[in-house]
């Protein structure tokens, strides 16, 4: 009982911490509760169980990513954009109509139950580092790739922004 308690505060939490980094209209305050939410997502990660994927998270995101975020952030000065009046209300509408479809399939998931996304206990292997390292080299090897270009292409992206702008 105490576990499941534990999960629903924390994904509660975590929920509320992505909706804020969307809703705020400061970008620094926006990564900051980025970092919060990281560090929600690797306590979940230890409630199911997956100890190498919590501490990757806090490493790698909470850590690597989030600095270059901040580096980003402050090397663009990025201060409060104004927006077009006719685009916001499109994005308003836009938001809505996600919002909308999104309860819709939290309450369809909590009218029919759940039973059917769950594992057998035999099975999982989620935190196992050799199961993540066969999956990335093999399976996924392909996207792995091309995640990794999308970031160079977007850190020279950011680099050359920044340039231009000295």
């Amino acid at each position: 009982m105490t576990l499941s308690l534990l999960f629903y505060i924390v994904s509660t939490l975590t929920i509320g911490s992505a909706l804020l980094v969307v809703l705020n209209r400061n970008a620094v305050y926006s990564a900051v509760l980025l970092v919060f939410t990281f560090f929600n997502l690797s306590i979940l990660y230890l409630l199911l169980e997956a100890y190498f994927l919590a501490v990757l998270e806090i490493l790698i995101y909470a850590g690597a990513i989030m600095v270059l975020f901040l580096f980003v952030i402050m090397l663009l000065n990025v201060g409060r954009e104004r927006v077009l009046p006719k685009m916001m209300s499109f994005q308003r509408a836009v938001s809505l109509f996600l919002l909308v479809i999104f309860f819709i399939g939290v309450s369809l998931f909590t009218i029919q139950g759940v039973q059917d996304l769950h594992q057998p206990a035999g099975s999982v292997s989620i935190g196992n580092v050799t199961a993540i390292g066969e999956a990335l080299f093999s399976k996924y090897l392909f996207p792995f790739e091309i995640a990794s270009i999308l970031l160079l292409v977007a850190l020279i992206g950011t680099v050359y922004l920044a340039k231009r702008k000295i």
